[in-house]
């Protein structure tokens, strides 16, 4: 980590902001511009793609030892992807699709360090199985009526008031947050185990 001089997050998420300090990382906020473009319908390489692309568009005016952080986050239910609701009747029926039973979180992160010898670029994705508990029609429409699930993909946020309904979690907690840190901190590390092969 040493090795860093400026570690920078491509995107404007408090949450994902707030999980690196978590971990000691205080990052400078410099968020991607670019249109998103999707080719595919496969959740695990929908994140990836635009991770990819968030990262690339912000390292590309990026200094010698600066390491960007890419990342997207989606919901998948149901073999259908779940993203941010564009209003409280989305969000109503996102919410109504995930009640009462698993669905799965996918964060694509890609790091990219600019170093002496050109770019390295390391690219993963982190998926999490999320239960939720089965939701009367009341706590549904409560729910999907207030601010809460409006920014967040698949409608809600774990670490928010929806907790009331989480039943359990299969996997990495803060990748359904927004930003799976303990992966991203072992990755780090290897990208500069790469780069002294190198």
């Amino acid at each position: 980590m040493e090795k860093i001089k400026k570690l920078v997050l491509a995107s404007a998420s408090p949450r994902r902001k707030e999980l690196l300090a978590q971990i000691g990382i205080v990052p400078v906020i410099e968020p991607s511009t670019i249109e998103e473009v999707i080719t595919s319908k496969v959740p695990e390489e929908v994140v990836r793609e635009l991770s990819c692309q968030k990262a690339m568009d912000v390292a590309s005016h990026q200094a010698e030892g600066s390491c960007v952080i890419g990342a997207d986050t989606v919901v998948s239910a149901k073999g259908q992807i779940l993203g941010k609701p564009g209003s409280h009747e989305e969000a109503y029926q996102m919410i109504s699709m995930l009640q009462g039973r698993v669905h799965q979180v996918y964060t694509g992160v890609t790091l990219i360090y600019c170093g002496k010898q050109g770019r390295i670029v390391r690219s993963f994705v982190e998926k999490t199985d999320v239960s939720v508990y089965p939701m009367s029609e009341n706590e549904i429409s409560a729910y999907a009526a207030g601010e809460d699930p409006m920014d967040k993909a698949g409608a809600y946020g774990i670490q928010g008031s929806f907790a009331a309904f989480i039943k359990g979690i299969d996997g990495d907690y803060t990748n359904v947050v927004g930003l799976p840190v303990g992966r991203i901190y072992q990755e780090i590390k290897q990208l500069f185990e790469q780069e002294e092969m190198e």
